[in-house]
């Protein structure tokens, strides 16, 4: 029980980071795809809470305070830059799990001054879309790649 209880903590707590470890944990543990799926979308959903709540206070105290903002542009701020013209909050929340983490989904959204209840909306809807799409093509590809490397249970 306690180790059950470890197991989804983990998974929990690792996609507070990056969603693809709930996945790829839940498989290798053995979960239920949709408790694997669940446990991803809470992860992910907090750190965005997290940033939809106290982004903005984040902004305008610790980030100024600890980096230097320079204004130049690289290659790849000018890439979100793009994105958030183009596509607004709705691209940043479906780039977000796939090639963001959440960390830096939320703090993209948090800095581009996207509304929160517009960013926490969004970033549901994707998160579930992705959970789901990811999740399950762990688990339905999961035995063919096992087979693949010679693993058998």
């Amino acid at each position: 029980m306690v180790d059950e209880v470890l197991v989804y903590i983990t998974i929990y707590l690792l996609c507070m980071v990056k969603i693809i470890f709930g996945p790829a944990m839940g498989f290798s543990a053995g979960l239920h795809p949709l408790v694997s799926t669940l446990l991803t979308i809470a992860g992910m959903m907090t750190t965005i809470s997290f940033f939809g709540f106290f982004g903005e206070r984040l902004r305008h105290t610790r980030f100024i305070r600890f980096f230097k903002f320079k204004k130049v542009f690289s290659k790849k701020s000018r890439k979100f830059v793009t994105i958030w013209k183009k596509y607004g909050i709705i691209g940043i929340s479906f780039l977000t799990p796939i090639l963001l983490s959440p960390l830096g989904g939320g703090i993209l959204a948090v800095a581009f001054g996207g509304s929160r209840k517009k960013m926490m909306g969004y970033m549901f809807v994707f998160s579930v879309m992705w959970s789901f799409v990811i999740t399950y093509a762990f688990y339905y590809s999961g035995n063919t790649f096992r087979e693949l490397m010679g693993y058998h249970k």
